[in-house]
C-alpha cells in the first residue's frame, strides 16, 4: 500500500467533535462525489458514488454522528472502467436528508433538490477547526502525495478552478503556500516544500503519517548532509592535488631554464619540499622547514614561485 493511501486509512477515522466540524467535512465529500437521483416510483434519493469504500463508510459516519442518519445502502455498484470497483452509499428521500442538505449549503429551496456549486460555502469555513476537517476532507476525496523516499510533492486535484482556489485561499490561512497548475482538465493544488507537507499532514491530523514522514525526512536530511561533505572534500582534495601540480611544473620549468640555485634561498626550500611531497597541505609543508613556518608563510612564497615561472615564460 502506498504511502498516500495510508495516509487516506489514517484520517478516514478521524471526525471532529464540533458538529459544524464535519458538515464542512461532509460538504467535500458530497461536493466531490454526491448526485440525486430519481428512482423508478418518482421518488428521489441522494447517491454517494466513489471508487473509494473508505469515503463511503467515512460518508455514513458523518451521518449518524452529525444527523442521526443511520439507514443507507452502501454496496458496490456498476464496475468502474479504471478500478473495476465503484461504492454506493444511499439515503432515500422519505429519510429526510433535505435537513443534512440545507446544512452543507447544498439545498436549492426553488427546485426542492440537492445542487453544489462550484465550491464550498464559505459560511462553513468560519473557524480554524472547520477550516482543517475541509482540509481533510479535500485530502481524502482529491488528495494524494509522493513516497517521501522518492521526494516531497503533495497535491490536490480539482474539477474546478474555483474550487482550487479555495484550498489556496485556505491553506494560505495556515501560512501555507499552494501553487496551482492545469494538467489536462483539472486544476491542480500542489506543494512541494517537505516542512509544508508535513504541517498540512498535521492539519489533516494524520499523526502517524506525519511521524512517518518526518523520520523519512529527516534520515534523508542527515544521508544528503554526508554526500555534500563527502562532495565538498572530494572537491577540495582535487583542487589540491591540481593546484599541487601546477606548483610542481611551475618549479621544474625554473629548474630547466634557470636552475633552483636562481631561487631566494628561503624561495628554494620550499621548491624542494614541493617537489619532494607535491600534494601535501601548505601546513605540513611548513612543518618540514627548520624553523617551522604557517601555511600562509609557504603559501607566500610558493606564490612567488609562481611569478617568478611566469615572468620567464614571457
Amino acid at each position: 500500500m502506498s504511502f498516500s493511501q495510508n495516509i487516506k486509512d489514517e484520517i478516514e477515522k478521524q471526525q471532529g467533535q464540533a458538529r459544524h466540524c464535519r458538515i464542512a467535512e461532509l460538504a467535500v465529500i458530497l461536493y466531490c462525489y454526491g448526485q440525486e437521483e430519481t428512482l423508478d416510483d418518482g421518488s428521489k434519493s441522494l447517491v454517494v458514488v466513489t471508487e473509494h469504500e473508505a469515503i463511503v463508510r467515512k460518508y455514513f459516519t458523518l451521518l449518524k454522528k452529525t444527523f442521526n442518519i443511520k439507514k443507507g445502502l452502501f454496496e458496490g455498484g456498476a464496475p468502474c472502467a479504471r478500478t473495476n470497483a465503484v461504492w454506493e452509499g444511499r439515503i432515500l428521500e422519505e429519510e429526510n436528508y433535505r435537513e443534512m442538505l440545507e446544512a452543507v449549503k447544498m439545498w436549492d429551496y426553488e427546485h426542492s433538490c440537492f445542487n453544489k456549486e462550484s465550491r464550498i460555502s464559505s459560511v462553513l469555513l468560519k473557524t480554524t477547526c472547520c477550516k482543517r476537517a475541509f482540509l481533510r476532507g479535500c485530502y481524502a476525496c482529491m488528495g494524494s502525495m509522493s513516497d517521501p523516499e522518492k521526494g516531497y510533492h503533495l497535491e490536490f486535484v480539482c474539477n474546478r478552478e474555483e474550487m482550487a482556489l479555495q484550498i489556496q485561499d485556505v491553506l494560505a490561512g495556515f501560512d501555507l503556500e499552494g501553487k496551482i497548475t492545469l494538467r489536462r482538465k483539472y486544476h491542480v493544488v500542489y506543494i512541494k516544500e517537505g516542512e509544508s507537507i508535513g504541517e498540512v499532514l498535521n492539519i489533516i491530523e494524520a499523526h502517524k503519517g506525519l511521524m512517518d514522514f518526518e523520520t523519512t525526512r529527516v534520515i534523508k536530511d542527515v544521508k544528503n548532509r554526508v554526500n555534500r561533505r563527502s562532495n565538498f572534500e572530494a572537491a577540495n582534495l582535487l583542487k589540491s592535488v591540481d593546484k599541487g601540480n601546477m606548483q610542481v611544473a611551475d618549479i621544474l620549468f625554473i629548474q630547466e631554464t634557470k636552475g633552483l640555485d636562481f631561487l631566494p634561498r628561503n624561495l628554494q626550500e620550499v621548491a624542494l619540499l614541493r617537489l619532494e611531497h607535491p600534494h601535501e597541505s601548505y601546513q605540513e609543508l611548513g612543518a618540514y622547514l627548520d624553523p617551522p613556518i604557517g601555511k600562509s608563510g609557504v603559501n607566500h612564497r610558493l606564490r612567488k614561485i609562481g611569478e617568478i615561472a611566469e615572468k620567464l615564460r614571457m
